[in-house]
């Protein structure tokens, strides 16, 4: 664009030094990793029958496909392309179809590639040698793991194509016909990228606007004389493409008039909501786009743009969401602490499903819908991105980092790198990498049931229950059946650990959480690590080692006093059947979670009565899991195994807790205070 500095070529902000041995090595291994995910997404895609893969173009040019039909493309509305797009693909109707299958899956990842090549040397100047280096694989294995890469490969669609167009028409163009005509033929498969026509006239490119838009004109209207009616269809009676591919109301259409259909608007007043919204995030946009073009942050700017063309297209599938994952190369965020926020989102948001990034509750359906539109709308509209101007945008605030304390060990810490940081994380992305890890809890546990329902599962946890039975029975520990029949006959005695059982499980070691994130940072890193990993061990030993809990063990006479009497064969929880492992008791997360608790409250809490509260709780915990027939007594050795595991590797890697507690001081609160003169 006029007037804006290009990044250039990465080798071009560096001195010709070498890099060390073993950065060429981290180099080398991210390569490895692009190569590999990409092997992976030909092996899933070409490893599948033929009928179920690469299904939108076998519907397009397969022998019975829509480019053979002599009747109009869009009558089985399975064709999304434009009339443009139609007349591109018919000569690809001759071909083989499993030769088309397997040259067009391998001409995609060679665009992927390309992709990431065109993004990395496109991003904003100043950039470190290191990061200039390694940005090509990085961008590529990001692309190659992102929902929209993966979709596009599976359906065999060409939304990878505009996108490249685009990114070449601004960065890889000689002049500004050549850009422009890149632009207007990536407007004449995706209509809606017409968009970027005024980015390049109010960026001073105003020739290239305009070679944009006649081009996208000339390739319309020679689509209009070969396919009349076909044209006819898709511009008038589809309204540009609506309805094609599937309704406009579907989930996969993020797009702002399918946001309103799924809330219930239609007719009129949805078209003209649609209309006045669509044209705010346009100029909002625009206006934004522009501003970071001059400012030399070109990649931006047209990431900022894809995703304003995201929300106003009328329709927009899955497979043509790529816009949003490029917008990642904005700076966000004035301290280091948090400048890492926006790329974790978006990564998460293009690479993870919905279901895994919020819960399946009612309050979260609207959002979680449409997670990917609002994720869009931000980058276009609202995300304050930095300026190159400003002085955080290379050099961030630093992040302060508590004094190291003294091992016992002579080799401790493992990692020297990972200091004690003495300010509290941000908390909008340790709640999302909460949730993720949560949403991976849950599905290894689910995973490491197996065949949990069925008999083979069954009978394998029931074995492994009479093993512990029998190992408790050698030590004299064997007390579930005496403590459970005891406390069934105590009528509130009985509900007192029903509810401690079902209620604390989760609150105590959220609040735990909630007041160190608050009161004490230092020692809430310290906490929530250790947290972690006893979580991690724990999975692992529900997966090597499925143990049905003395509740679910038949012959023993143990009464279920939560859920009530169970059918063995096939037990009902309510809604937690489908949810959870119930062959999971090895090791106790109930003990060890709470166990967490006690240990992190005996440390920190600077009253006594506090820390024996704490340390109160596992014992009452303990007692729960025991009385209510859910755990034997080794399943909480097994949770206290896990729990110190958690410590111990924490402190392997970094040492000891750190003894320097600070208050979190407001970052005006640190700038220096004036000297005032003499006299």
């Amino acid at each position: 664009m006029a007037n804006v500095e290009h990044s250039g070529r990465p080798g071009d902000a560096f001195g010709g030094a070498e890099p060390g041995t073993r950065f060429r090595m981290a180099r080398l291994g991210l390569w490895a990793v692009a190569a590999i995910l990409a092997v992976r997404q030909l092996a899933v895609v070409l490893g599948t029958p033929s009928g179920d893969r690469l299904t939108d173009l076998e519907t397009w040019v397969g022998p019975e496909g829509v480019l053979h039909v002599k009747g109009s493309l869009y009558d089985s509305t399975q064709f999304t392309g434009s009339p443009f797009g139609g007349l591109v693909l018919k000569p690809l109707t001759r071909a083989a179809e499993q030769a088309l299958g397997w040259g067009w899956t391998f001409g995609t990842l060679l665009l992927v590639v390309a992709l990431g090549l065109v993004a990395a040397r496109a991003l904003p100047q100043p950039l470190s040698r290191r990061t200039a280096l390694l940005a090509t694989p990085v961008a590529i294995s990001l692309l190659m793991l992102s929902l929209p890469v993966r979709n596009t490969l599976w359906l065999g669609q060409t939304s990878i194509i505009p996108v490249l167009f685009v990114l070449l028409g601004c960065f890889a163009a000689r002049g500004q016909r050549d850009g422009g005509l890149c632009v207007g033929l990536a407007a004449a498969l995706q209509p809606a990228l017409l968009l970027f026509a005024p980015l390049l006239w109010f960026t001073g490119r105003r020739r290239a606007a305009l070679a944009s838009g006649v081009t996208f004109a000339v390739c319309t209207a020679l689509a209009w004389a070969a396919l009349p009616h076909d044209s006819s269809t898709y511009w008038i009676h589809h309204t540009a493409g609506v309805g094609l591919g599937g309704e406009a109301d579907a989930l996969a259409n993020q797009s702002l008039h399918g946001a309103l259909l799924r809330f219930g608007l239609s007719g009129p007043l949805e078209i003209v909501l649609f209309l006045a919204l669509a044209a705010a995030v346009a100029v909002l946009a625009l206006r934004r786009a522009v501003r970071y073009a001059r400012d030399g942050q070109l990649l931006l700017a047209v990431a900022i743009t894809g995703c304003a063309v995201v929300a106003v297209s009328p329709a927009s599938w899955q497979h043509q969401l790529l816009w949003v994952l490029l917008a990642v190369v904005g700076r966000t965020g004035r301290r280091a602490a948090d400048r890492s926020v926006w790329p974790v989102v978006v990564v998460m948001v293009m690479t993870l499903p919905a279901k895994a990034l919020l819960p399946n509750q009612p309050l979260f359906v609207p959002v979680r819908d449409n997670v990917v539109l609002l994720a869009a709308l931000a980058a276009a509209t609202v995300v304050p991105f930095l300026s190159r101007t400003a002085p955080e945008f290379a050099r961030p605030i630093p992040t302060d980092y508590a004094e190291p304390v003294p091992a016992r060990f002579r080799r401790v810490p493992l990692a020297s790198g990972l200091r004690r940081v003495l300010t509290r994380p941000n908390l909008f992305l340790e709640l999302v990498v909460m949730r993720l890890v949560y949403f991976a809890y849950q599905q290894v546990r689910l995973a490491a049931a197996g065949d949990g329902d069925g008999t083979s599962g069954r009978a394998r946890a029931e074995h492994h229950g009479h093993q512990i039975l029998g190992i408790e029975r050698f030590l004299h520990v064997d007390i579930e059946h005496w403590a459970n029949h005891t406390v069934q006959g105590i009528g509130w005695l009985r509900d007192f650990f029903d509810f401690y059982y079902e209620s604390f499980h989760f609150v105590v070691p959220l609040t735990v959480l909630a007041v160190l994130y608050v009161r004490r940072p230092v020692d809430y890193r310290w906490a929530r690590t250790a947290l972690g990993f006893a979580t991690a061990f724990a999975l692992i030993g529900f997966w090597l080692y499925p143990l049905a809990p003395p509740r679910l063990m038949p012959g023993l006479g143990i009464i279920d006093t939560v859920h009530g009497p169970q059918n063995f064969a096939k037990p009902d929880y309510g809604t937690f059947t489908e949810l959870t492992n119930q062959y999971a008791a090895m090791p106790s997360l109930h003990f060890g979670w709470s166990l967490w608790c006690g240990i992190v409250i005996a440390v920190v809490a600077p009253k006594w009565w506090l820390k024996a509260l704490g340390l109160l709780h596992p014992l009452l915990t303990v007692s729960a899991i025991i009385a209510t027939g859910n755990h034997w007594v080794l399943d909480a050795v097994g949770g206290a195994t896990v729990v110190g595991a958690g410590f111990g590797v924490g402190y392997l890697l970094q040492g000891p807790r750190a003894r320097t507690v600070r208050a979190v001081v407001p970052e005006k609160a640190r700038e220096p205070v004036p000297t005032p003169a003499p006299g």
